[in-house]
């Protein structure tokens, strides 16, 4: 460690405080979990209503359909159609209130005076935030005007999960197809599973299972007809949260005013790019196939988010085409979802394997050519095999058995079947393998590179490699929260986290090695990143479960520490003009213009996609009222392509200018490519997502999150307005992914030879 020992030692103190509180707490997690009775029984019977493997097998039947790519449970999920747990929950409780009205004065409850309506309402209350799971039986128990509420809500659902010509409308505005699950037998048991969700959310959890007057959702979600509402453990960590952020700021400004030094052994600029002094590999020159391979699938993630954007405003329909009984709204937004993570993850995959061999001396490890193709037909057959299988799912062609195996998990970014899921991961594990017989000898035997840099960067190597397996601890009938405690392990800490620390090392050293800045700077600054990312990120994973099923600690956990995710973010606009001015730094750097200018928008895009944006829906209070809401794809948006995207295709035109070394971009194509990806991602946020998210926010608070997801509200006319305002956006983003697409298309395929720079003395690029 030498004179990095102090980075080393905050960074594993923070890694071990941050995984014990992750571990800890996620045996809480398991511990808590809502029961799931064995049986639901009516008073004065002893037929079960429903049983736990009947609600577990409707669980399966929500996943066979899309699960949450179509409408959301417990708030995660897609946004078109509503949320089925607070829906549920809502059209039950006022089923309930008309079904006692009648029972008891002869009349629907609108038609009662205030007196009568306001004692109803207290039995409603009374009766559903009452705990009846008995554990020594086993048993939760329901009166009989509850279970008549429940087999009107049960008939009003498999009408609308069917083909009832009465809710045509209805589907067409949830963007759902006709018959969207054919089996009778399997819409009876995904009611029993959406009974459950509602259960849980209206049900008090017991004070010696973690209970503090709340239900198991902590009050989620917003249900004025129950008294859901924020708890007081809710409101307090808000507070905290934010006061948590604003303390971690200020530290950082201090610490970066004190503490920070000037690049004291700052490099002499080298006269020509480094690496263009060392012969391309075998293994960097099959590269090309990657980028072909991230831009096609990009190309493709960014008509399929079109697609499934027009679906909000036709639900069924394409420009009056009828196209959902082929291509439905739940089956484009999981290829849309799934093709973002596949080309985000491949451009990162193909960045690691052109350094590989820089790193190793500029030699290929024995077969390195040989792993770099099998893993590129592997990637292809993966991501071949995910579409083909969720679109065989949710055409319901695949038996049931089958579903999770080869078709749609049903869970939001990890949908592919586990077949499918499992070749990633190997993918993943044997990229680690390639990476890593060109790391370790270089890691032992340096070549005049920082050992401290590579070990950092091995660790990130390993980390990715291996932590994308969280996703594998979950099955098919595991318990709802316990899935989602797994799931956000990879769209959170395997993402967010560790793909994070890499990018930052990785660049580190490329910089580095460049001769733009010093080893020891790049090293000092990436252990600093990498410990105040660790820091708020990984017991930050628990913001996403605060109403999943989850204790008041966990929410105490996930609201202190994922509001410090947001400081190291309040200086990104020092480190966006550190890579601006790389390029001004020596003439040969100009070829490299346009990767820089990806990783300056990407800093640009952490700060207010990951930071204002995230921070909006982070504190509990916040995220109590606006989870499932549109300010979520805000974020999403925001964050996901503005950061990870953008990351992605730095790397693939930094390796696109090394691998084709010949090729000049056309910088007309580049300019408006990157500026049109950038100012559509703002219309697109500006002009329809945030506006639809703020008026829906204003109705949650008001009514209740099953009024700002509901039909009613979301067909006004300005909100289906907004909605088609947000095509100026797409259009504009779609025009700015061609032109970059084609250049590097036209690069890989059609390349042809640099013209000299003026004053630089050298053909720039014709050193291999």
């Amino acid at each position: 460690m030498g004179k990095y020992a102090k980075y080393w030692y905050t960074l594993i103190g923070v890694l071990i405080v941050t995984f014990s509180l992750l571990g800890y707490y996620g045996a809480e997690v398991y511990r808590t979990a809502p029961p799931i009775p064995g049986q639901v029984l009516v008073q004065g019977s002893d037929e079960p209503l429903y049983t736990r493997d009947g609600i577990l097998d409707g669980q399966t039947a929500w996943q066979s359909i899309g699960g949450m790519q179509l409408g959301s449970v417990f708030g995660h999920g897609a946004y078109q159609a509503p949320d089925w747990t607070a829906d549920w929950l809502h059209r039950e409780l006022l089923a309930w209130l008309d079904i006692s009205a009648e029972e008891l004065y002869g009349k629907p409850f609108e038609k009662l005076d205030g007196d009568a309506q306001a004692a109803l309402k207290a039995r409603l209350k009374t009766e559903y935030r009452t705990n009846t799971y008995d554990q020594a039986s086993d048993t939760a128990t329901i009166s009989p005007v509850r279970a008549k509420a429940v087999a009107q809500v049960a008939k009003y659902y498999d009408q609308l999960f069917g083909d009832d010509p009465a809710l045509q409308k209805s589907r067409e505005h949830f963007a759902m197809k006709e018959n969207t699950l054919p089996s009778a037998e399997r819409r009876a048991q995904m009611m029993g599973f959406f009974f459950w969700t509602s259960w849980v959310a209206s049900t008090e959890r017991p004070a010696d299972n973690g209970g503090t007057g709340a239900t198991y959702t902590n009050n989620w979600p917003h249900e004025p007809l129950i008294g859901n509402q924020p708890t007081g453990e809710n409101i307090m960590w808000s507070i905290i949260s934010v006061v948590v952020m604003m303390a971690g700021v200020g530290f950082l400004v201090w610490a970066w005013a004190f503490l920070r030094k000037q690049d004291e052994d700052a490099p002499q600029i080298p006269a020509h790019d480094p690496l263009t002094r060392v012969p391309l590999t075998p293994s960097q020159r099959s590269l090309g196939k990657y980028l072909f391979l991230v831009v096609a699938l990009f190309t493709l993630q960014v008509f399929l988010g079109g697609f499934t954007a027009h679906y909000t405003v036709e639900g069924q329909q394409f420009y009056g085409i009828n196209v959902s009984e082929w291509f439905p709204y739940s089956l484009v937004r999981t290829w849309h979802l799934q093709a973002a993570l596949f080309w985000i993850a491949t451009g990162f995959l193909a960045a690691g394997l052109f350094l590989a061999p820089v790193i190793n001396g500029g030699k290929d490890p024995k077969f390195q050519k040989i792993g770099v193709d099998i893993l590129f037909w592997a990637l292809v057959v993966v991501t071949g095999g995910t579409f083909v299988g969720t679109y065989l799912a949710i055409a319901q062609v695949l038996p049931p058995e089958w579903n999770f195996w080869l078709g749609h998990q049903g869970y939001e970014y990890v949908d592919m079947g586990r077949l499918w899921q499992i070749g990633k991961f190997a993918g993943i594990a044997f990229w680690l393998v390639l990476m890593a017989r060109a790391i370790f000898p270089a890691l032992f035997k340096p070549n005049g590179q920082d050992r401290n840099l590579l070990a950092l960067l091995t660790s990130s190597v390993v980390c990715i490699g291996l932590f994308y397996g969280a996703g594998l601890f979950y099955g098919e009938r595991t318990h709802l929260s316990v899935m989602e405690y797994w799931r956000w392990w990879v769209v959170h800490l395997w993402v967010e986290g560790f793909f994070e620390v890499f990018a930052t090392t990785a660049l580190a050293f490329i910089f580095s090695t460049l001769g733009l800045v010093s080893y020891r700077m790049a090293t000092a600054a990436s252990l600093a990143s990498a410990s105040l990312f660790m820091l708020g990120g990984v017991p930050g994973t628990f913001h996403h479960l605060y109403f999943s099923g989850t204790t008041t600690p966990v929410m105490a956990v996930g609201a202190s520490f994922s509001a410090l995710e947001v400081v190291p973010l309040v200086v990104l606009g020092h480190e966006a003009w550190e890579h601006w001015s790389m390029q001004h730094k020596a003439e040969w750097m100009r070829r490299l213009k346009w990767p820089v200018m990806c990783f300056v928008a990407v800093a640009f895009w952490n700060m207010l996609g990951a930071g204002v944006f995230g921070f909006m829906i982070n504190p509990p209070v916040s995220l109590y009222y606006i989870q499932g809401l549109n300010t979520t794809p805000v974020h999403a948006h925001a964050a996901l392509f503005g950061v990870y995207g953008f990351l992605a295709l730095g790397f693939v035109f930094l390796v696109l200018r090394y691998v084709r070394p010949d090729v000049v971009l056309n910088e007309r194509l580049m300019k408006t490519g990157f500026w049109w990806l950038n100012a559509g991602l703002v219309l697109m946020i500006a002009s329809s997502l945030l506006p639809i998210g703020i008026f829906q926010f204003q109705a949650s608070v008001t009514e209740g999150l099953w009024y700002a997801r509901s039909e009613a509200f979301m067909q006004q006319p300005f909100m289906v307005t907004l909605r088609w305002v947000r095509t100026f956006g797409d259009v504009v983003f779609i025009v700015g992914a061609l032109c970059l697409t084609w250049q590097v298309v036209s690069a890989v395929l059609f390349g042809r030879r640099a013209a000299p720079l003026q004053g630089s003395g050298m053909l720039v690029g014709a050193a291999r």
